[in-house]
Formats: C-alpha cells, sequence, structure tokens
C-alpha cells in the first residue's frame, strides 16, 4: 500500500469514526453514548478509534470543532456574497432558521454540551465558551456593519435570540418559531439601526 493510498484510508475512518459521533452524540446526547456503541456503529475497532483519537474526551472536542467550523464557514460564504450590511444579517438570520426547520433537528449542539459538560474548567465547556465568544464578536461586528447602535448592545440580543429559537425550536413549531426569530432580528435592524443623513432640506435664509 502506497502512503498516499495508506493516509487516504487514515483520513477516512477518522471522518467515519467523527461523523458517527457527531451524529449520535448530536440526537442523543455525549453522556449517554458510549465508546462502544460507536465502535459497533462506525463498524472499527477498539484500537482503531484509539489510533485516530486518545479517548471519548478528544472525539467530544474533536465534534465540536467540526460544528464550529461548520458554522464559521457557512457565516463566511454568507458574508462573501458582497449583500448590503442588513441583508447580510438577515441572510445569517435565514440560515440559522433553515437549520432550525432541518429534520432532526436537536438545538445547539454547543448549548447542549455546556449543559452536560456545566464546570467551567472542563475542556468541553472551554470549547463551548470559545465557540460562543467568536459567534458574539461575529455578531456584533455584523450589527456594527449594518450601523446598529450601541453594537454590543445588538450584537448581544442578536445571539439570546438566536440562543431562545434553537432551544425552542425542537420543542415547539419550528416555523413558528423561525418566523419569530426573524421577526425579532428586523425588530433590532429597526430599532437600533442610525438612519443615514438624507439630503439638507433646511429652507437657506436669505438676507
Amino acid at each position: 500500500m502506497s502512503a498516499s493510498t495508506e493516509g487516504g484510508r487514515t483520513s477516512e475512518v477518522r471522518s467515519r469514526l467523527l461523523n458517527t459521533a457527531t451524529r449520535i452524540f448530536y440526537a442523543e446526547g455525549i453522556h449517554s453514548v458510549g465508546v462502544d456503541r460507536i465502535i459497533s456503529e462506525a463498524e472499527v475497532t477498539r484500537a482503531t478509534l484509539y489510533r485516530h483519537f486518545k479517548g471519548k474526551e478528544d472525539l467530544i472536542l474533536s465534534y465540536l470543532q467540526q460544528a464550529d467550523q461548520g458554522i464559521r464557514q457557512q457565516v463566511a460564504a454568507t458574508r462573501g456574497k458582497g449583500l448590503p450590511a442588513v441583508d447580510t444579517v438577515r441572510a445569517v438570520s435565514r440560515s440559522i432558521a433553515d437549520s432550525i426547520r432541518y429534520p432532526g433537528f436537536r438545538g445547539c449542539a454547543f448549548l447542549n454540551a455546556a449543559a452536560e459538560y456545566p464546570d467551567p474548567a472542563h475542556p468541553v465547556h472551554q470549547a463551548v465558551l470559545a465557540h460562543r465568544q467568536w459567534f458574539l464578536e461575529t455578531a456584533t461586528q455584523l450589527m456594527t456593519e449594518a450601523g446598529c447602535t450601541p453594537a454590543d448592545a445588538a450584537g448581544r440580543h442578536f445571539v439570546m435570540l438566536r440562543d431562545g429559537a434553537m432551544a425552542a425550536g425542537c420543542l415547539f413549531d419550528p416555523a413558528l418559531i423561525c418566523e419569530t426569530f426573524l421577526h425579532g432580528v428586523e425588530g433590532i435592524l429597526n430599532t437600533r439601526t442610525t438612519p443615514t443623513p438624507g439630503p439638507d432640506t433646511t429652507p437657506t435664509l436669505r438676507a
């Protein structure tokens, strides 16, 4: 077997393990899923799993890292479309709504993980906080570009709306939750956007 073939096989097996863990962790929770279940469904040996991951915690962190990268790429792709800043906020919001409507939606992977790992010092909780900090900073930047003032308050408001929608989206009618979420985002844009000054129409006094 060539080095390139062996490397491709290694990558494929690692991806299969991670994708299997991701599917089960997200659908059923992290603590409830043991390594034996992942090994069985990924159809690998225990030795194979430990060749690619140090243990279950490493697998969990990789699961969260993959989720983080997916969200970052999605936001970057939306920002790269060159839309007006306000429409970029709307487009990011619609992508969030689309995820809530997706079959099998089970809430926010990061909020779910934080609930299972409440210790702030735990590596899993730290990974959640790092993602959350990035998301808040990104939301604040989007609000800044959209002319919302104060942008930090608008960013926090946006994140809280998103969190509420993600939590409620798997408990109630997703369509109604998404409608409420998107309406709330419009409220942020409408009440916090600094109007662009128009032409000066003040009459000129003449002597």
